[in-house]
């Protein structure tokens, strides 16, 4: 009995042994997995989050060698980061990572006036918005923690802004220019030292070639704080005046799809905010322009303007421009090209 015993807790041990050095085999297996994947997500789910995890800086790192990049896309005015879709689905197919943000009270937090909802235009002239409080210290927050959060978990960062996303793309490369590998803007304002906000750039003779929504305005911008549209009018008047801004060459199918993805009402405050670039933050970072040769809401002229005040500030350091001589305001139909600009950027 007791030899048998004895023989009993002897295979116990040795079927102890192999499974322990079966865990042990699985769990370098899993590590080296891991490490030639850059899996943290690997690691996380075969070996338990905290075990064997590379760090941040090393992650980094392994992307930068591979090419991956972090690309922050930041909307426009009235818009949101779904405007992005398509430009940054096709990026992540190419192996980057890719962040759409939503400025404050935009996009998923967006906020939506009852009248507006309802037509009742005359309670929409009058009804409140919480957008008015917002400056553009708060859309440069909201893109500087973005952009620090990318830096730290997805290696290189762009930084792409389209129409008022310029703002943002200035702010935060005067606020974070060591975590930015290249900046660029998409038919996007970029203020100057004479032109320091967008009401300016939008004030100057080339900014005054725009096409203005002036008779579409609901209510009076003074007392709400707010730029209010109603994208959602039955006029054919104030249809016609938006195409003509946004995309006058697309169809009228792909017009509506445009106006659904707009939201009613935009900051004041910060339409008047100061973004201009400074020569030591933003202007040490590699920086592409996008033109657009037929843009109604930033005028070409406007463009072309605010890129040689660029260049006059950081001669060593100027834009590397790509025209796309028949696109408005949204961008061309086909994002295509868009995207492999953007995939080939200089870092």
């Amino acid at each position: 009995m007791a030899d048998k015993e004895s023989n009993e807790n002897k295979e116990s041990h040795e079927s102890n042994e192999s499974n322990e050095k079966a865990a042990t085999s699985r769990r370098q297996a899993l590590r080296r997995l891991a490490a030639g994947a850059g899996g943290a997500a690997a690691l996380a789910v075969g070996v338990g989050a905290g075990t064997a995890r590379a760090t941040d800086v090393e992650r980094a790192t392994a992307r930068t060698r591979r090419g991956i990049r972090t690309y922050v896309l930041v909307h426009g005015t009235h818009s949101a980061g779904a405007f992005w879709t398509a430009v940054g689905r096709e990026l992540a197919l190419r192996g980057h990572r890719v962040v759409t943000v939503d400025q404050p009270l935009h996009g998923t937090e967006k906020f939506i006036p009852k009248a507006y909802q309802t037509q009742d235009l005359g309670a929409l002239a009058t009804e409140p918005s919480p957008v008015a409080a917002l400056t553009l210290d708060d859309f440069e927050r909201r893109v500087t923690g973005v952009v620090r959060r990318a830096a730290r978990l997805g290696g290189p960062v762009v930084l792409v802004g389209h129409s008022m996303g310029g703002l943002s793309v200035s702010r935060v490369a005067n606020a974070v220019p060591e975590l930015l590998a290249h900046i660029c803007y998409m038919a996007a304002f970029c203020p100057s030292r004479s032109m320091p906000s967008l009401n300016d750039c939008a004030g100057s003779p080339e900014g005054q070639l725009a096409v203005s929504p002036l008779e579409q305005i609901v209510g009076d911008p003074g007392k709400l704080g707010v730029l209010r549209l109603n994208w959602r009018t039955s006029s054919r008047r104030d249809l016609a005046v938006f195409k003509e801004m946004t995309c006058a060459e697309y169809t009228d199918a792909e017009f509506l799809r445009v106006l659904e993805g707009l939201q009613a009402d935009e900051s004041m405050t910060a339409y008047a905010g100061r973004a201009v670039g400074r020569a030591e933050t933003w202007g040490r970072i590699p920086r592409t322009y996008l033109r657009f040769g037929k843009d109604r809401t930033v005028a070409t002229e406007l463009q072309d303007r605010m890129i040689a005040e660029a260049d006059e500030l950081t001669p060593h350091n100027r834009f590397t421009v790509h025209n796309f001589p028949g696109t408005g305001h949204m961008g061309p139909t086909d994002p295509t090209r868009v995207t492999d600009l953007l995939h080939g950027l200089r870092l």
